[in-house]
């Protein structure tokens, strides 16, 4: 395999925190409701994953419509035809014609979208930047409904505007918790980085919302592995991978098009095999294959590990199948015995009491992957409020996820024209 190309990059930050666009704007979620939200929306995506999520994976769905009655990560992105130093949609390349959009990322849809004008509150929600108007761009053109661009949304795909032969392509992407978007499906350029561009850009143009979408974000730049997404639509002119990295909340992360964001000689992953699903395609799956806890394998047997897990930039926790889970839980409690317990906080049932206390020693959690990967985590990304930050699937069988709290201060790589994700400690 071709050693990957330098990647064009964006800043990321956390959600809420102090470089996000929503900080002091938009009200904290509690840590019960980010847990409560994490469960609701990785049960949706593991629906998907086994196609039970019906009403997303037909194509043969009606057309909706839809009337206004996340806890994302998020990067900047311009759209149309402004000014900025991130990303940006440009009219006819004029970058004083811009408009900056910061979005948010996710890993398990296809459809990129940003809110458009018209889009009156409360058919849709508040944001930070202005909404993208795109009659203002000489470039952007909506999709016709009778083209290739249009068929190949399949299940995102919501109709005609009307019957005539001209008529636009409309959109339709439903989330968990009965959250959905609804547009145009239009074309624009955009710029990343304030040099690389991207003719023809597809994404939706959002007139209206469903559900709480709380941020301030302008939209969601779709990442998934289906052919709408953003990775899919650069994969020729800048390569078929991606790259982030998760920042812990008081510091600034990146997400990388293209590769990662270096590739000079001292730049190592820990790479794993990448996996995709049949039945959804849209996500990357890994296999998990031991745990260690202060310096100790667990014994696992590996049939626990069989179902794979989601590389979910979303997904807040990492979810184990219970045999493994069990086994971290006790062997954490064994190592944390010095420390008070004190009681769960929603799905996370070892917590702790450090009211007094100086210095917490949090023992080494390691996840150990196929091919060999070990991702060292740090104590960040092993404990969340104050608790050990996994819980349990339902069961060995089900899907697990790995969650953005294990993933943080890594670089997550994409590599999906090799076939692999790797993971490389200390990025940001």
């Amino acid at each position: 395999v071709a050693p990957l190309a330098e990647g064009t990059w964006v800043p990321l930050h956390r959600p809420f925190g102090p470089c996000s666009p929503s900080a002091g704007r938009a009200p904290v979620p509690s840590l019960l409701e980010m847990l409560r939200w994490d469960q609701v929306r990785t049960e949706y995506v593991r629906r998907k994953a086994s196609g039970g999520a019906e009403d997303v994976l037909n194509p043969a769905k009606p057309h909706v419509e839809l009337y206004q009655t996340d806890f994302s990560l998020r990067s900047p992105f311009e759209v149309g035809s402004g000014s900025g130093s991130s990303a940006r949609i440009d009219a006819d390349g004029d970058p004083t014609a811009a408009s900056q959009q910061t979005m948010a990322i996710d890993t398990t849809v296809d459809v990129p979208w940003i809110q458009c004008v018209p889009c009156p509150i409360p058919q849709c929600y508040p944001q930070r930047d202005p909404l993208f108007d795109p009659s203002t761009s000489s470039t952007a053109a909506a999709v016709r409904c009778r083209s290739p661009a249009c068929r190949s949304l399949g299940p995102y795909g919501n109709g005609c505007s009307n019957t005539s032969a001209n008529a636009e392509c409309r959109y339709l992407i439903e989330y968990s918790d009965d959250r959905a978007t609804a547009g145009t499906y239009m074309t624009d350029t955009l710029t990343i980085s304030g040099s690389t561009t991207v003719r023809n850009f597809r994404f939706g143009c959002s007139h209206a919302v469903r559900g709480k979408f709380s941020d301030l974000t302008a939209g969601t730049m779709s990442l998934g592995g289906g052919a709408q997404s953003l990775l899919a639509q650069t994969a020729r002119s800048l390569g078929n991978a991606f790259s982030y990295c998760v920042p812990q909340p008081s510091a600034s992360g990146f997400l990388s098009i293209g590769g990662p964001v270096t590739t000079n000689s001292t730049t190592v992953f820990a790479t794993t095999p990448l996996v995709r699903s049949a039945i959804n395609p849209s996500l990357y799956l890994v296999r998990l294959q031991g745990i260690v806890v202060a310096g100790r394998r667990l014994r696992i047997p590996p049939v626990a590990f069989s179902a794979g897990a989601v590389m979910d930039s979303s997904a807040v926790i990492t979810q184990l199948p219970p045999t493994a889970y069990r086994a971290l839980r006790r062997a954490f409690r064994s190592a944390m015995r010095a420390y008070p317990r004190s009681g769960a906080t929603g799905t996370l049932d070892t917590c702790y009491d450090f009211l007094g206390v100086a210095n917490v020693r949090v023992p080494a959690v390691s996840l150990v992957f196929g091919g060999g990967a070990v991702v060292v985590l740090d104590p960040p990304a092993v404990m969340l409020g104050g608790c050990l930050a996994f819980t349990a699937t339902s069961s060995d069988l089900a899907l697990g996820f790995i969650g953005n709290v294990q993933q943080q201060a890594h670089e997550v790589l994409y590599d999906v024209a090799a076939g692999g994700v790797g993971f490389r400690r200390g990025a940001c």
